[in-house]
């Protein structure tokens, strides 16, 4: 596709949905479909608002990839559920929201909406790989700050940022991050490296927050030019920094792979463009019985429909 990109960070939405939409809207069995209705909602106001020519709903397929893990173990390590051997570890996931994903994954395919999850690989790294091989802008949908590492406004790649719903986002291009953050789009993995996440696990340098670590990559330029500074006696800086930067130079050794979006992932070969009519009307009209999908699916279904008509 030359046109218009949408990557969906689709578990980061459903989870936004889940939050936001009450429990009370129910399936006919009383299951609780919030988080369905609320996607199919989010999607509808993203297709009307931003006119995508290509969609793709990215899906964690390993939420935590082992090879992240060997290199930094704590890597989301408090949000383990269940260890399992044989494959991806269990996440600590809502009871009701739970049961919701297959439903989820069942409507994206009936409509036609490409759905893509990579074994091995989180949403993240898809959503990385799919920016690194498009031709044309993309907009990045993700309530997850990780992904300021892809914004690149010479490509046409900015993050739309949900704050409340997904009506009003934050439009994240290279003014505003480094109006926010200090840095543009490929020095913000360098800057969350330094400054570590407790929301995934990653440790940072201790000492180092998020406004020193603008500062030294703004000062040294990127990492390596941070860690060479440790090793200049003439570079300026303060003892404290000297020591705690040269404290984690095993941190600093592995965090660029755990913290960077893989771009190079296998994807599959996908039809992305967006859809004029479901794939499958016949499915997509039982589950609308069955869950009692409603006005949610019917008004996506005509955004669909008058988006492609219109593109």
């Amino acid at each position: 596709m030359t046109g218009r990109l949408m990557l969906l960070d689709t578990a980061s939405l459903y989870f936004r949905a889940y939050f936001g939409v009450p429990e009370s809207v129910k399936a006919p069995d009383g299951t609780p479909v919030n988080a369905v209705r609320g996607l199919l909602d989010f999607i509808d106001r993203l297709v009307r608002d931003h006119r995508p020519d290509a969609l793709v709903a990215c899906m964690d397929a390993d939420w935590r990839p082992a090879w992240r893990v060997e290199l930094i173990p704590s890597y989301k390590a408090h949000r383990v559920a269940e260890e399992r051997a044989g494959g991806p570890d269990a996440e600590e996931v809502p009871d009701t929201l739970s049961p919701q994903v297959p439903v989820i994954e069942a409507v994206l395919d009936a409509l036609g909406i490409a759905r893509v999850g990579v074994a091995g690989y989180e949403a993240d790294d898809v959503i990385g790989t799919f920016t690194a091989r498009a031709t044309g802008p993309v907009d990045i949908v993700t309530g997850d700050r990780d992904l300021f590492q892809l914004v690149d406004d010479a490509r046409g790649v900015r993050v739309l940022y949900p704050v409340k719903g997904v009506g009003n986002p934050q439009i994240m291009d290279e003014a505003a991050l480094r109006e926010k953050y200090g840095v543009d789009g490929g020095g913000y993995a360098d800057l969350a490296l330094l400054r570590g996440d407790p929301s995934d696990g990653l440790p940072g340098v201790p000492g180092v927050g998020e406004k020193t670590a603008a500062k030294l990559l703004e000062r040294f330029g990127d990492l390596a030019g941070i860690m060479a500074a440790v090793d200049d006696p003439a570079s300026g800086l303060t003892p404290a920094q000297r020591r705690r930067l040269d404290e984690a130079r095993a941190y600093v050794a592995v965090a660029p792979k755990v913290v960077r979006v893989a771009p190079d992932v296998p994807l599959p070969e996908v039809g992305t463009a967006l859809p004029r009519a479901p794939r499958d009307p016949e499915t997509v009209r039982a589950l609308a019985a069955r869950w009692n999908l409603g006005g949610s699916l019917q008004r996506l279904l005509a955004t669909l429909e008058g988006a492609t008509d219109g593109a």
